[in-house]
């Protein structure tokens, strides 16, 4: 039989490590130190020195060392002396350790005292020519070789720990003395076939339009010939847009679950080091990864840390490192080289501070706006989110998505998770509506404070707030029909809360906007009319109707003197306004009448409907908590014939859907939130 050779095994050279490179240097140090510190002084008698050395002229110094209660006397010989004399031979080997030998000590001798050792040099020294300089004494005490040693050593000891302890966090934290060279290197988390993520577009709910961009994408990774053969090109980035909570991050890693590419994961923020070069750097580093194992993609999460706008806020001067990693990011996403394969993903909430160059076609191809759910879309979140939960048979996701408008998917976690932490509470078998409905009441309002201890004043003064509001509501035509009022106090410094379904809707009439500023002025006309004098607590109301009346007068061109201009500042800048003082003058004696009117206008309501005023603010002091039956059997139906937006999804009809509106603080401390708002900044938002 044909005999095989063995492969010969060539042992892992051993990894190069920094602290023992350290430990070895300080052992050699130390060694060094004591080989060469052998002394080879010798011990001699006052009269051999006197003899032999002093008398001769061969002293060069002595030093006087006090050792305790005697004096060391060193004895320094002159260098041209010891050189092939046979009297010092025993002093003078002839190995490495010569040149030391020759700066001496060679000999040492002890006295008692310092008054003795001057006595006798002193007539020693008479006996010399008087030609010939005196030898000269110098006075110290002995100290320990080991400290010397040791206090020459401990502040290098100090430094190079200090050193070390940098290079490893600067090198991630990672084993081993080479992570200097690891600085530059990309903190990219890759995702492959071995640890792939298993989130699937399954678990995505709530963005149709969102997912089938982002499946396209995908779709060019897995069949790019499909596309390329009609001469289109792969797109190389997308930009995932929207508020906080709505599911960006999320789309991602289900993007990472089905494209079944290696996927690189990391944030803006892992590219920003203080030392300079390092975040373009790293950007070099993850492109060059990522062609490696092309085709796959890249995602950066709030890439707003690396991708603001260049050119502003640049008063530091010098080189600026944040804006050098942008011109390197842009420069691999589209520059001279190719990036064929890779995709690019990036998320933020911060679309406006982004730089123009990254946002420009060629670059982040595709921009995917991720709103916050609508009611169907709530309602696909929420059947996700009750997947794992145990329920009970009155749990409807419909009638859970109608009661939560203006949610983002986060938020509906929240209720979720909050229902079933107050299910678990209670010691109940399944999560019921109920737990729900509280559930839905602490996300929005905070958590109920029972002991908080309250004047009957105070609660009655709460009362009549409220019963402003739900009065305004419930006769001001397009004003939002209130669902749940309650005077027990919640969050942290809530004594009242409010929960209002407005409809979801894009555009606002001006008399829309109006009736909404009646309905959040009425409970500070409440109390007005009731005790003839007002408390803090409507703060937060009159907040947002400032708020609202700026932005009719002058952002939505809702004013007749001012006219139809808007003076919406994008760049938020506090130190221009684009027009002059006489026109701003304009605008606050506009507002100033607008809110007057509203005030005007909600007292006569209040006044007219005075007595279901009275009923609502009694039974609130009663019950604590009324619903809109309550409200129907007090104040009758209401005058309208519109169907509530709650009504119309549960049950049949126009979808709809609003923002549930909050609170009445304690003062002086600010109002959590009130009724419902339009976001001066764009007339299609609405805010929670």
């Amino acid at each position: 039989m044909k005999k095989i050779p063995s492969k010969k095994v060539t042992p892992n050279p051993p990894k190069f490590n920094m602290i023992w490179l350290f430990i070895a240097a300080i052992a050699g140090f130390i060694a060094l130190n004591f080989f060469y510190g052998v002394s080879s002084t010798k011990e001699i008698s006052y009269e051999k020195f006197e003899k032999e050395m002093l008398l001769a002229g061969d002293v060069e110094k002595l030093v006087a060392l006090k050792n305790g209660s005697v004096y060391e006397v060193e004895v320094y010989i002159k260098p041209e002396k010891l050189k092939d004399n046979p009297k010092y031979k025993e002093v003078t080997p002839t190995d490495s350790r010569l040149a030391l030998t020759l700066r001496g000590p060679q000999y040492f001798f002890t006295e008692g005292s310092a008054d003795i050792l001057n006595q006798k040099l002193s007539e020693s020294q008479k006996l010399l020519p008087e030609d010939t300089p005196r030898v000269p004494i110098q006075w110290g005490e002995r100290t320990n070789a080991w400290g010397g040693i040791i206090g020459y050593i401990l502040p290098l000891v100090i430094i190079i720990a200090v050193w070390i302890f940098l290079m490893r966090r600067m090198g991630g934290g990672a084993a081993g003395g080479g992570q200097i060279f690891n600085i530059g290197k990309s903190k990219a988390q890759l995702f492959d076939k071995e640890s792939q993520i298993n989130v699937t577009f399954n678990d995505v709910a709530g963005l149709e339009e969102a997912k089938t961009e982002v499946m396209e994408i995908v779709d060019f990774l897995k069949n790019p010939k499909k596309y390329t053969e009609l001469g289109g090109k792969i797109p190389k980035g997308a930009l995932l847009v929207g508020p906080p909570g709505t599911g960006k991050t999320l789309l991602a890693k289900a993007v990472a679950g089905e494209a079944q590419v290696p996927f690189f994961s990391l944030s803006g923020s892992d590219f920003v080091e203080m030392f300079v070069g390092v975040g373009a750097s790293r950007v070099r580093d993850l492109f060059k990864q990522a062609k490696e194992k092309a085709p796959c993609i890249i995602f950066i999460d709030e890439i707003d840390a690396i991708g603001r706008a260049r050119g502003k806020n640049s008063i530091m001067g010098g080189n600026d490192e944040r804006e050098n990693t942008l011109n390197q990011l842009l420069v691999e996403m589209d520059g001279f080289g190719t990036n064929l394969g890779v995709i690019i993903l990036a998320a933020t909430n911060r679309l406006d501070v982004l730089d123009q160059a990254l946002l420009r076609p060629g670059r982040f191809d595709r921009q995917i706006s991720i709103d916050k759910p609508d009611l169907i879309g709530r309602e696909q979140i929420f059947n996700v989110h009750l997947k794992p939960l145990k329920l009970a048979p009155d749990v409807d996701a419909k009638k859970l998505s109608a009661q939560t408008p203006g949610f983002a998917g986060a938020e509906i976690a929240n209720v979720c998770n909050e229902a079933a932490l107050i299910a678990a509470r209670k010691s109940k078998t399944s999560i019921d509506m109920q737990d729900f409905q509280d559930a839905i009441d602490r996300v929005i309002g905070g958590l109920e404070k029972k002991n908080k201890i309250i004047s009957p004043e105070e609660k009655k003064i709460v009362a009549y707030h409220e019963a402003g509001h739900a009065i305004a509501g419930w006769f001001l035509e397009h004003a939002d029909p209130l669902v749940k009022v309650s005077i027990v106090p919640r969050g942290v410094a809530a004594l009242g809360y409010a929960q209002y379904l407005p409809k979801e809707q894009f555009l606002y009439t001006t008399e829309q906007l109006i009736d909404s500023m009646c309905m959040t002025m009425g409970g500070r006309v409440a109390e007005d009319i009731t005790f003839g004098r007002i408390s803090t607590g409507a703060q937060n109301d009159l907040e947002r109707i400032t708020k609202l009346a700026y932005a009719m007068v002058a952002v939505y061109g809702m004013n007749e003197k001012v006219g139809n201009v808007s003076f919406n500042d994008s760049s938020e800048s506090q130190f221009h306004k684009p027009y002059s003082e006489r026109t701003a003058e304009l605008i606050d004696e506009e507002v100033r009448q607008l809110i007057a009117n509203v005030y005007k206008r909600t007292k006569e309501l209040l006044l007219e409907k005075q007595e279901g005023l009275i009923k609502i603010a009694e039974k609130l002091l009663e019950k604590e908590i009324l619903f809109q039956s309550d409200l129907e059997e007090i104040l009758g139906k209401r005058p309208f014939s519109h169907r509530t937006t709650y009504d119309e999804f549960v049950n049949g009809g126009a979808d709809g859907g609003g923002v549930p509106q909050t609170e009445l603080p304690l003062p002086p401390i600010p109002e959590q939130s009130g009724t419902p708002e339009v976001n001066p900044s764009s007339v299609n938002n609405e805010e929670n």
